[in-house]
């Protein structure tokens, strides 16, 4: 019983250390960069077209896709959308 609830604490404790996510995507801007590296995997949603995201991405191991959480003209003009200063 003592191994069980042993068992049963250590679990709980390692996923307790997992890192939590954020969102990924932001519903601003319509076309997202993938951009993969050595222990990097990530969206970067601030381009308005394609071409400004290819442009960006050139070079580099990454790929422009449609962001599928674009909120677009169907956004609710309530508090939520109002626009920050990115602070990075």
């Amino acid at each position: 019983m003592r191994m069980l609830a042993l068992a049963i604490l250590v679990m709980g404790m390692v996923s307790a250390a997992a890192p939590a996510q954020a969102q990924t995507y932001d519903p601003d801007y319509p076309v997202c960069m993938h951009v993969v590296g050595i222990g990097l995997n990530l969206e970067d949603c601030r381009y308005f077209t394609i071409d400004q995201c290819r442009a960006s991405a050139s070079g580099r191991a990454a790929q422009c896709n449609i962001n599928p959480f674009y909120a677009g003209a169907t956004a609710s003009q309530g508090r939520y959308d109002r626009r920050h200063r990115r602070v990075y």
